[in-house]
């Protein structure tokens, strides 16, 4: 029997897919080899990260515009990647701070060029998103970047701000493919693969072509977004089996009915959670305000960290594992990815409702 996942990342996979790497694992298409073994110049390599692309770009209704690039280094390697790219000299990056992650990549930012604060909501220790609806951009404005889901602190930005024409990027990874969302208000955005479109080793970057011509010239080729665009993302050797892998999820995604279906789901997934938390009188506490909740990562408090402690290990016991909060921040989170399916929500609500009956 497997468990049911809540790991924040790497994250839960749809058994089918795993099924059928695992069918493909030895001989893929026919092949007489491992696609991992393969040149990524074969054709059959060249045709898989094509298509991956298109289907990437036909779930979320990408117009042809954006070119979608397969990259390496996580999310992280993004914060630096995007101020090399992007940011100039007398120019002046703008950063919606609303969660760790977003601080890290102001933080790099900074140690690229100008960086500020456009908005933030560190005062609150991120329980609250900053108020996004009159941002203040400079006429030197290189781009504005914002952390659409933090997936530490398990708040969700409802709106996509409008920036008044200022390129806006953002950092989808912990809800790219869980929502539907006006992407031409996207200049760029990216996910690491490791929550929602595949395993770890893949961040996928969508960057519009009016951004794309604007990349430094001064910076090594690798490091340009247009050198792997110019290359189909393929001027070096992808992780093959890991971009292989987010293929067949997103040819899942779409047999479950695309994101349309992704979006209902995470509501009936998340409802649960929140409603045994709201009815506990204070036993279980959630950490973000209510209107700021994500859909993708619960988090919540207890009295005590013992007392957390022992519903991790009775969950553990129950084949419920993840629930510990980043090491940085402690608590408890329930990341309910697109793969985490419904019944593995019920079963924790399930488990939480009885443990405050008999500890609390």
């Amino acid at each position: 029997m497997r468990n049911y996942n809540f790991n924040p990342g790497p994250a839960a996979l749809p058994l089918e897919v795993l099924e059928e790497a695992q069918r493909q694992f030895i001989a893929y298409g026919g092949g007489g080899m491992s696609i991992m073994e393969m040149s990524h110049r074969s054709p059959a390599v060249e045709r898989m990260v094509e298509e991956t692309g298109q289907l990437f770009k036909k779930l979320l209704g990408l117009p042809d515009a954006y070119r979608v690039l397969f990259m390496g280094g996580g999310a992280s390697m993004q914060f630096g990647l995007i101020p090399m790219n992007f940011l100039k000299e007398g120019q002046t990056a703008h950063y919606i701070l609303s969660g760790s992650f977003s601080d890290k990549a102001y933080s790099e930012a900074r140690a690229v060029g100008n960086a500020v604060e456009a908005a933030s909501g560190k005062d609150s220790k991120w329980r609250v998103l900053p108020d996004t609806a009159s941002l203040l951009l400079g006429s030197n404005a290189a781009y504005v970047h914002m952390t659409t889901n933090n997936t530490i602190e398990g708040s969700q930005f409802k709106h996509i701000p409008d920036t008044n024409g200022v390129p806006l990027i953002g950092d989808m990874t912990s809800d790219i493919m869980s929502r539907k969302l006006d992407f031409s208000k996207f200049a760029m955005f990216y996910a690491g693969a490791q929550k929602n479109i595949g395993p770890a080793g893949v961040t996928v970057a969508a960057v519009h072509e009016n951004l794309l011509a604007d990349c430094s010239e001064r910076i090594p080729t690798i490091m340009k977004y247009s050198t792997y665009a110019d290359n189909d993302s393929l001027y070096n050797t992808p992780p093959v089996h890991s971009l292989y892998m987010t293929k067949l999820v997103l040819e899942w995604t779409e047999r479950q009915g695309g994101i349309a279906a992704m979006e209902q789901s995470s509501k009936e997934k998340a409802a649960p959670l929140y409603g045994v938390i709201d009815a506990s009188d204070g036993f279980y506490q959630g950490i973000i305000g209510q209107p700021y909740r994500s859909n993708m990562n619960v988090t919540w408090r207890m009295r005590d960290e013992a007392l957390e402690k022992q519903l991790i290990a009775a969950a553990e016991e129950r084949g419920i594992v993840g629930l510990a909060g980043h090491r940085s921040v402690g608590g408890l989170r329930a990341s309910i990815y697109n793969a985490v399916p419904l019944e593995a929500c019920e079963a924790l609500a399930d488990l939480m409702i009885e443990f405050q009956r008999v500890r609390g």
